[in-house]
């Protein structure tokens, strides 16, 4: 039986669907206002492989992932742009979209946006009103009254004395206690704006996961996603709103996955270790990179660094190697003791990092002419997004010193010929100078191919 760590409970549980089957699954997505960072792929492609294995497991899954095309953030960014906030978004959109389709990540079944959803936070927000849970402030605003809603905190697990006493929270005159969160904001001059009960403004950021989980999923579902730094407050206050407004359990199990950090110091724009997907892949193959995220168990934090990068990048033409000459059809067999391994690992908390050494484990035997290893490793590595690509096409792939394919090639033609001359010591010098140059050579009883080192 699949478990599944559940942030709420803090320990593994048994994965029971609300209906039979049948999964509903939300993941809080980007906020489409800059290039997406590193960070970014980590939690995108965490729960890519939830949802890949969740369906391989034979469940009917409803996958929804959020766009906010509307926050602080992006109307800030559009001002200084002097561009307009569709404009912005739109162009911010296309980019993501770009840097997801090089990492392998599947578009979800439902990829609301926020704007497209401001009818139904006005109607959340009148209930919780009516339920007592929200209010009108003298600055315009609505807020959520935190101390109203008995169960808040029980995400992070803090007291509400605890949360008073930390320095995450905004202090507000207008607010009727510190910890209480804005769910309408009133419009400023400049402000995009929308009519409400309340006045003209615009949809705080915790209400609208609110809204489009709810909208779409039901107002009890199974599984609720994102990165660790959402656990608090921005789920948490999902949780207040949903559970006030509906009057029933939101979730059932809260997954979120760990941080990414920089030689071992935590990824941030001050310090100047911020990377973009972009910039990572000027360097390196977008599927070395998928295979370095997805080799970590999701939960763990991530340490990128360079030598890491290449050491994933060894490890990927390690399997992709064990392929070379493999054609035949890529099948599971799960009565087979390397993919009973491999399911166990998966169905223990999405556990990777162990799915994976099982990957080269069949790496191992294919090595040895298996070839029902090959197919076995072709096929689990699917599952995973990974292996799917020619091997020989992933092995010369790379910059290679700037040689061109047919450089490579006339190289090789030269070394064959020094060879039938028994000039070994030329064939040996053009081997050497090519290693130097990152590629390496392969003679085999078909001749000679390479790949890039």
């Amino acid at each position: 039986m699949l478990r599944i760590y559940n942030s709420l409970a803090r320990n593994k549980q048994d994965f029971v669907p609300l209906n039979p089957g049948k999964v509903r699954m939300y993941v809080c997505g980007i906020t489409v206002y800059d290039y997406c960072h590193l960070g970014h792929a980590r939690m995108m492609l965490a729960f890519d492989v939830v949802q890949r294995w969740l369906r391989a497991s034979g469940l009917q899954l409803t996958y929804v992932r959020n766009i906010t095309d509307i926050e602080d953030k992006i109307i800030k960014r559009a001002a200084e742009n002097k561009e307009a906030i569709g404009e912005l978004t739109a162009r911010f959109i296309r980019a993501m979209d770009e840097d997801m389709e090089a990492l392998g990540v599947e578009k979800p079944d439902q990829e609301p946006r926020a704007t497209q959803f401001v009818p139904q936070m006005l109607e959340m927000i009148s209930r919780l009103e009516k339920n007592g849970l929200a209010y009108k402030a003298a600055s315009g605003d609505v807020n959520f009254a935190v101390r109203k809603f008995p169960g808040y905190g029980k995400l992070s697990g803090k007291s509400l004395d605890d949360l008073r006493a930390g320095e995450r929270v905004d202090v507000d005159a207008a607010k009727q206690d510190p910890l209480d969160f804005v769910l309408w904001k009133h419009s400023k001059p400049d402000d995009p704006k929308w009519p409400s009960p309340w006045g003209e403004g615009r949809p705080g950021w915790h209400i609208e996961c609110s809204a489009m989980g709810c909208s779409l999923l039901g107002e009890h579902f199974d599984i609720h996603g994102g990165g660790q730094d959402l656990q608090f407050p921005h789920h948490e206050n999902e949780i207040a709103q949903s559970e006030g407004a509906n009057g029933k359990k939101f979730v059932n199990y809260w997954m979120h996955n760990g941080f990414v950090r920089v030689d071992n110091t935590k990824m941030s724009k001050s310090l100047g270790n911020f990377f973009t997907i972009r910039d990572i892949l000027k360097l390196y193959d977008p599927e070395v990179v998928r295979f370095f995220i997805v080799r970590a168990h999701y939960r763990s934090a991530l340490n990128y660094s360079d030598a890491h990068l290449d050491d994933a990048k060894v490890g990927l033409a390690r399997l992709y190697t064990a392929l070379k000459g493999f054609s035949g059809p890529a099948q599971v067999d799960w009565d087979e003791p390397h993919a009973r391994r491999f399911k166990l690992a998966m169905d223990d908390d999405f556990n990777t990092a162990e799915a994976v050494a099982e990957l080269h484990s069949l790496a191992n035997a294919a090595f040895h002419e298996d070839n029902k290893a090959a197919s076995q490793l072709k096929a689990l590595g699917a599952i995973l997004g990974l292996l799917q690509r020619d091997p020989q096409v992933f092995l010369q792939g790379g910059p290679g010193d700037g040689l061109t394919e047919a450089a490579i090639q006339g190289r090789i033609d030269e070394r064959l010929s020094a060879r039938k001359e028994k000039n070994y010591a030329e064939a040996d010098k053009i081997r050497k100078d090519l290693e130097a140059a990152g590629v390496i050579l392969e003679d085999g009883p078909k001749g000679t191919t390479w790949r890039r080192s």
